[in-house]
């Protein structure tokens, strides 16, 4: 395995970064996981446009273009002769001292790039879907680190997860601080309830999820559905038709049960079924090719 670092490309033994890196030191830096499907990055720009905020609003000057940094994601799955891969983009404030002020940082930031296979969830939950917990853990609020800083600080999500791993389920629920439904602890939540489609939006704690942003698209366009960014609770949820998670490892998933209550019928819904053959088709076809024609 290939993995690129700092513009060059290192075996995976070889990728190493100091224990000076502020990203480990302190989780100061952003990322983006991306998805290739069938020989193209599907919406690259998007995660880069993502990334590129992130870092502006932590003040974290990239030291590459967006069209460079496209290239060194292109570049990266070549090397490793991949088609269909996740990957992690990682852009951290680089190597400093000790202390927390990012101006002690010397040099550029670090970036690396990391291109491999990923199963997030077992085919069985697809086919069946998922059970969920509400965590205890509530989701950062705005005024501290805002969610749609998709930032290497990622214990509030790793803290609820735990949660969930160990009540015996794959996902939970994060709430903020008003006691709304935020989003899961790696994806984006959303509900249908008399054919309308409804997510958590942004200011409430959710991150702007590119795969999100799809499902929406297709829900409108192809399934006709009317979709709504709008607060809702627990109860929203356990009384919902239908219920699934987007991500880009998840892509689309149903949620059958929450917190001991069953959702809907118990099964997959039909709409959310519908949803994950039209994205999976427009991941297939859509995208930036890898290899040229």
């Amino acid at each position: 395995m290939k993995i690129y670092l700092d513009g060059n490309l290192v075996e995976k033994d070889d990728a190493k970064v100091s224990v000076f890196d502020h990203g480990l030191l302190y989780g100061d830096g952003v990322f983006e996981g991306i998805r290739a499907y069938n020989g193209r990055v599907f919406r690259l720009s998007e995660h880069l446009n993502r990334l590129y905020a992130s870092a502006n609003a932590i003040m974290l000057e990239i030291p590459l273009s967006k069209k460079d940094m496209e290239a060194a994601v292109i570049e990266t799955l070549r090397a490793n002769k991949l088609k269909d891969a996740y990957i992690r983009l990682v852009v951290t404030r680089g190597c400093g001292d000790l202390g927390l002020d990012p101006k002690r940082c010397h040099g550029k930031p670090t970036i690396f790039i990391i291109t491999d296979e990923i199963k997030l969830y077992p085919e069985e939950f697809y086919t069946n879907g998922l059970s969920l917990i509400t965590a205890s853990t509530k989701r950062s609020i705005p005024e501290s680190l805002n969610p749609c800083i998709k930032s290497l600080n990622y214990l509030n999500n790793i803290i609820a997860k735990m949660e969930a791993t160990r009540a015996g389920v794959p996902e939970a629920i994060m709430l903020n601080a008003q006691g709304y439904v935020a989003e899961c602890t790696g994806d984006n939540i959303f509900i249908i309830k008399d054919k309308v489609l409804i997510t958590p939006p942004t200011w409430a704690g959710a991150l702007e999820g590119i795969t999100s942003k799809a499902v929406m698209e297709l829900a409108r366009e192809k399934a006709r559905l009317e979709v709504r960014e709008d607060l809702f609770t627990l109860y929203h949820v356990y009384s919902a038709d239908e219920c699934f998670l987007t991500g880009t490892a998840a892509e689309i998933i149903p949620v059958v049960k929450t917190d001991g209550r069953t959702i809907g019928d118990g099964k997959p819904g039909k709409m959310t079924l519908r949803l994950i053959e039209e994205f999976r088709e427009l991941a297939r076809l859509t995208g930036v090719p890898i290899y040229e024609k």
